[in-house]
């Protein structure tokens, strides 16, 4: 990686969103597989910008992720959210995929809330469930951190010991409690995809500890903490795992398509009070 092109890449791109939004973004949500549509409730002056319009962003080219940023506030709070997100198996190497989380934290976003579709491994974790990432598990063959470091984001060797905010998770399980919405919790297992796991594999992420895997959010998660900006993340479990049950992504999308307005909700109440 070209430090100088690649820090270029990231510098234009921010000068071009910061001539669209008109506050001063301290939020950034990403919305995973079928789990659109929190644009719809924010307020001010609200500006949708497809990715492809942003320099050096990549292309999103998943079923259920429409590949737009949406800027606005809540309550006077600004806010970023990213409707669909970038994958290691659609081809983009690691310095691409976590470009837009730079370009995000050098607009002044600090804080993230990840979300993404999930299998459910742990047996209480069932279709339509919803479970705060306690810790996780990198088993994407690499980190998005390989190459020459960028020292104005981050060390060379960040820690990653409490990676997961527990500050802004207690705001959430209390936002939760309020909405009378169930938020479990557990350790989430990224594996690279695009197929879904063998049953061997389902067998060894038990043994090691996962409670649901998915395709994404760990190499984000490392990215923010890099950079030592603040993440939580949360899986809405839209299918199990191990049983004889052949998964899709059809199916997926139809899960979090049913159950996504709880979490919606849960999030604009941890925006409006962590």
């Amino acid at each position: 990686m070209n430090t100088v092109r690649y820090q270029d890449k990231i510098d234009r791109a921010a000068q071009f969103l910061q001539e669209f939004i008109t506050i001063e973004p301290k939020w950034c949500v990403i919305l995973g597989s079928g789990l659109g549509g929190l644009g719809e409730y924010l307020d001010d002056p609200v500006v949708r910008i497809p990715y492809a319009e942003i320099p050096g962003f990549p292309r999103s080219g998943v079923q259920g992720h429409s590949g737009i940023l949406i800027a606005g506030g809540s309550g006077g709070i600004g806010v970023l959210v990213m409707e669909g997100r970038f994958h290691r198996y659609e081809g983009h190497d690691w310095s691409t995929l976590i470009l837009p989380l730079r370009v995000l934290i050098r607009l002044s976003v600090s804080r993230f809330i990840l979300t993404n579709a999930a299998g459910g491994i742990r047996p209480d974790l069932l279709p339509g469930d919803l479970m705060m990432i306690t810790d996780h598990i990198n088993l994407m063959g690499g980190n998005p951190l390989t190459g020459p470091n960028l020292s104005a984001f981050g060390p060379r060797f960040p820690a990653l010991t409490a990676c997961y905010d527990h500050e802004i998770q207690a705001v959430m399980k209390e936002a939760a409690d309020r909405h009378q919405v169930e938020l479990k919790e557990g350790v989430y297992a990224a594996l690279a995809g695009p197929n879904y796991e063998t049953a061997a594999e389902i067998r060894m992420l038990k043994i090691l500890g996962a409670d649901a895997v998915g395709m994404s959010t760990v190499p984000e998660v490392i990215a923010i903490r890099h950079a030592s900006a603040r993440v939580i993340a949360v899986s809405m479990i839209t299918n199990t795992t191990g049983g004889t049950d052949v998964p899709t992504h059809e199916e997926v999308m139809e899960m979090a398509e049913r159950k996504k307005r709880s979490l919606h909700r849960v999030i604009l109440d941890v925006i409006d009070r962590a």
